[in-house]
């Protein structure tokens, strides 16, 4: 039985975020808010938590998890970045993008792409994850929280409660947030690939736009 808090949008009390980050670094999967929709979150170097989260959103290994950094500063620990990459990252952080980049040695290579070495990594702009993440002190390896054989991502906390309540063992509720996953943008070839449009915009990194 998962345990639940309910937090700020804007404010969120700092106890309840030390508390659902003491689940996480005991090996717990979360389900917290973002700035594109909530997402299953565990601590990065635990293996067994790792397969719990992908077991539970219903992907196998040549799925690209993410990277959820506080910054650019903490990103460029676990990806290679020219001056290129860094000028439309700072262009898409923080937001809701997710890029896809070289992995570092850092990354452990059970986190990386099996063939391609890559990770894909983002900065959000939400309090909650960003307290979270200071919290932890650390990125925290996430997936957005789409139902196995289901295409949209849940925004509701309530709802996420009932579905997943003896799967996950923290769920934290901001609120509703939007209902749209992350745009995705593959930094590691010579050019940028949009890969996936979600809710960020490709014309902020001068990429083609929505319209």
């Amino acid at each position: 039985m998962s345990q639940y808090f309910e937090v700020h949008p804007a404010n969120p009390q700092r106890r309840f975020l030390w508390q659902a980050a003491q689940i996480l670094q005991a090996g717990g999967i979360g389900a917290i808010p973002t700035d594109s929709s909530y997402a299953l979150v565990c601590h990065l170097d635990d293996k067994a938590a790792a397969e719990r989260l992908r077991q539970i959103r219903g992907v196998d290994e040549r799925h690209h998890l993410t990277l959820l950094c506080r910054d650019l500063s903490e990103l460029a620990s676990y990806a290679r970045v020219d001056n290129r990459q860094y000028r439309l990252l700072k262009q898409g952080t923080p937001g809701p993008y997710t890029f896809i980049l070289d992995a570092t040695r850092e990354v452990p290579r059970r986190l990386s792409h099996p063939s391609r070495r890559t990770i894909g990594l983002r900065v959000p702009d939400h309090a909650v994850t960003q307290g979270l993440l200071a919290q932890l002190d650390e990125p925290l390896l996430a997936t957005t929280l789409i139902p196995p054989g289901e295409r949209e991502p849940l925004n509701d906390a309530a709802e996420i409660r009932a579905r997943y309540d003896k799967q996950v063992q923290a769920i934290v509720d901001a609120g509703a947030c939007p209902r749209e996953p992350t745009t995705v943008i593959d930094l590691s070839g010579e050019e940028p690939v949009l890969i996936r449009l979600g809710r960020g915009d490709p014309a902020r990194l001068g990429l083609i736009s929505r319209e």
